[in-house]
């Protein structure tokens, strides 16, 4: 079963607002899902957006995939930095993470 975790619509038309939620790809938006993880509301200035990391992690882990507006809204909160920082500790550093972390050009010092 490919998960995914995505915005479901609620609320009044015209007063929407979204919540953030773990379902099985082939659902319908609006349909069946596993588990609610998180709301967003964009009517309100700042938008409002609250997320479960514990569990928004723990589905990341397991494989589930963000859609493209969930992906950011995570990267807004935080947790796809933490979860990119897991895989980092599990595998090896991609060369480009590397360097930036380091503050320069790999060739510091040469000269």
């Amino acid at each position: 079963m490919a998960v995914r975790i995505r915005l479901r619509q609620v609320g009044a038309r015209k007063q929407r607002s979204f919540r953030i939620v773990v379902a099985d790809s082939r659902s319908p938006r609006d349909g069946r899902f596993i588990e609610t993880i998180g709301h967003y509301n964009a009517r309100k200035d700042p938008p409002e957006v609250q997320i479960n990391e514990e569990r928004a992690l723990w589905w990341l882990a397991k494989g589930a995939q963000a859609s493209d507006t969930t992906r950011s809204l995570l990267q807004r909160g935080g947790v796809w930095r933490k979860f990119s920082q897991m895989k980092q500790t599990k595998g090896e550093k991609p060369a480009e993470e590397s360097r930036e972390e380091s503050g320069g050009d790999s060739r510091e010092g040469v000269g």
